[in-house]
């Protein structure tokens, strides 16, 4: 069982979102600047997270008409569905926020180091009010197709509420991280008590006092809830099949003084961070871990560990792509495991070794490991023996049934495409996008598809978002959209497309660049090994925002080699009937 839409069984209703999400404060349908039935937008924008709002922001700063469309209630994309305990962001909240305005930076100031997941949606409503950006969206509908005219060149948008939109383009801003997904496990359904994910947290909370839980899944969901779930319930069994490696976040309030000194150089901060790998202001230390002796390597291993968060695997230059250098660093983070867990056997079980350290992103935590110290918290294998089912009362694992009230599911998501495929996407020929990319995804810089014009991904496969500071690339990506936009308009051009030569490349050149990291050497959701069916394809490029940031430019400067453009008709022979109306912004401005 999985997508976005689950919820147990038990608790299902007849609505169209999860009974597990009811409607945050704010509006439920979007405001009253919707064009009128009938009219065709420039763009039409899907999703209103990070990514949709900017580009929402963007587009009609740039004069473009548009519609925006948003599954949840409310603004706030991951960090909306995303409330489960202990639920916070791993890149720092002065540089996990927008670098668009100015003024903006300067009146919201963040109070911890990594935030909470309330901090980051109040900052996310606070710059949809600030920038009345709700107006153009409708909440609550989910958009199903999104099938191209060739004949027009324009697509046409369906939502779940039978609305149809025409529109010259169409910007998915659907998240990386935003199609949750259950194993499906047989006997689910059977199950008497009450189930969770954390990707779709209920968002009146769930309350676990007295409670025997089970906690399935030791990815980042779980590594961060577990400690406070322990707190309050009777009881936690933690399912694991693949130990993962975590560095403590050592959060803590920001100190007023730091904050001033990021806020009066924000603009230096942010250039360093458009120039980086990960796109964020951390430094690697330009050294390789075999040009120091043990006593220097430890010493900056123990630095970097009580920096916490990322910043551990820039300790020195080499930790990601060579295995002897990894191997020095994962067995220091084991030894760390080793410390904190006071059971030996429980401690092995938790220390990661079928992957190098920092292959799969790696979690930032608080007080996890120390989590198993507790007489009331349970590790149970189950990479050797898989849960067998779910019964009416709880977890087997083993012939042993683990008897519980709450399932909480922290088993991630369906990861990059995902989201993109549960929409039925039909290019030209009414090829969909679900068979172009069977065999694993194909972009062109991971912001278009041949065969699909006029269709952008923000963060999409094949582009460096999930590697990176998100915040960072969605506002990378949208720039170069509506910057192509406006090349468009200006030159009378109607569509642009990429090419199959530069796909191919693209795509070649993405395989390349992680074969010079230790990347695909796990089973993570960057290859889609978390999904069942899903191909093995490393989806993320490897060779850092700033690299790709300088391809993406030096591509729009050259007049979008790699992409084909044409003007209205241009591509069919045939101009547009007067019974197809024409978008008002994308040839003369609106």
């Amino acid at each position: 069982m999985s997508t976005d839409q689950w919820t147990h069984p038990s608790q299902r209703s007849e609505a169209p979102v999860p009974e597990a999400v009811p409607a945050v404060p704010g509006p439920a349908t979007g405001g009253t600047d919707h064009p009128a039935p009938g009219k065709v937008v420039d763009a039409v924008v899907i999703g209103a997270g990070f990514g949709g709002l900017y580009a929402i922001h963007q587009l009609r700063t740039h004069g473009f008409s548009l519609r925006g469309f948003e599954v949840a209630g409310d603004v706030g994309g991951t960090w909306y569905w995303n409330r489960y305990p202990g639920a916070r962001c791993d890149i720092e909240s002065v540089e996990y926020s927008y670098s668009f305005s100015e003024e903006l930076q300067q009146e919201w100031t963040w109070t911890q180091r990594y935030p909470e997941q309330p901090e980051l949606l109040a900052y996310i409503q606070h710059v949809a009010d600030r920038f009345d950006l709700r107006r153009h969206f409708t909440f609550e509908t989910r958009v199903t197709s999104a099938v191209f005219d060739e004949e027009i060149d324009c697509w046409t948008v369906t939502t779940d509420a039978g609305e149809q939109v025409r529109t010259r383009f169409v910007v998915t801003a659907v998240g990386c991280l935003s199609s949750s997904r259950v194993p499906d496990f047989p006997g689910l359904d059977r199950f008497r008590g009450r189930a969770v994910h954390t990707g779709r947290w209920p968002h009146e909370g769930v309350d676990f006092t007295g409670q025997r839980v089970a906690l399935i899944g030791t990815g980042s969901s779980g590594i961060q809830s577990l400690p406070l779930i322990a707190e309050q319930a009777a009881h936690v069994t933690v399912f694991q099949r693949t130990p993962n490696f975590s560095i403590s976040g050592a959060n803590q309030p920001l100190d007023p003084e730091q904050v001033r000194d990021v806020k009066e150089h924000y603009a230096e901060y942010r250039a360093q961070a458009r120039r980086s790998f990960g796109g964020s202001m951390i430094r690697t230390n330009r050294v390789s871990v075999f040009a120091v002796s043990e006593e220097e390597r430890r010493a900056q291993f123990e630095a970097r560990w009580t920096m916490g968060g990322f910043a551990f695997m820039a300790a020195f230059e080499d930790l990601g792509t060579d295995l002897a250098a990894n191997a020095l660093a994962a067995e220091f983070v084991s030894e760390k495991i080793r410390q904190a867990v006071a059971d030996p056997a429980v401690a092995e079980r938790l220390v990661p070794t079928d992957h190098p350290i920092g292959s799969k992103r790696i979690c930032v935590d608080t007080g996890y490991f120390e989590t198993f110290n507790r007489d009331d918290v349970r590790l149970v294998d189950v990479k050797q023996t898989p849960i067998e089912e779910i019964t009416e009362t709880g977890v087997k694992v083993d012939g042993r049934v683990h008897e519980v009230d709450v399932i909480v599911f922290a088993t991630g998501f369906d990861a990059m495409t995902g989201s993109l495929l549960a929409m039925d996407i039909r290019g030209r020929g009414g090829l969909t996008l679900r068979e172009k990319w069977a065999a694993g995804p194909r972009t062109y810089l991971g912001l278009g598809t041949a065969g699909f014009p006029n269709l952008f991904t923000v963060t999409g496969p094949g582009s460096p978002a999930v590697l990176s500071n998100v915040v960072l690339a969605v506002e990378q990506h949208v720039d170069w959209i509506v910057d192509c936009l406006e090349y468009l308009r200006d030159e009378g051009l109607a569509t642009i497309e990429a090419e199959v030569e530069a796909e191919d490349a693209w795509v070649d050149h993405v395989n390349d660049a992680a074969d010079r990291t230790l990347y695909k050497q796990a089973n993570s959701w960057y290859l889609g090994a978390n999904v069942p069916g899903k191909p093995r394809v490393f989806m993320p490029y490897a060779g850092g925002v700033g690299r790709y940031r300088k391809r993406c430019d030096a591509v729009a400067a050259d007049g979008y080699t790699g992409f084909r453009l044409a003007p209205p008709g241009g591509l069919t022979g045939t101009e547009p009937s007067e019974a197809d109306p024409q978008p008002v912004g994308i040839l003369a401005g609106s």
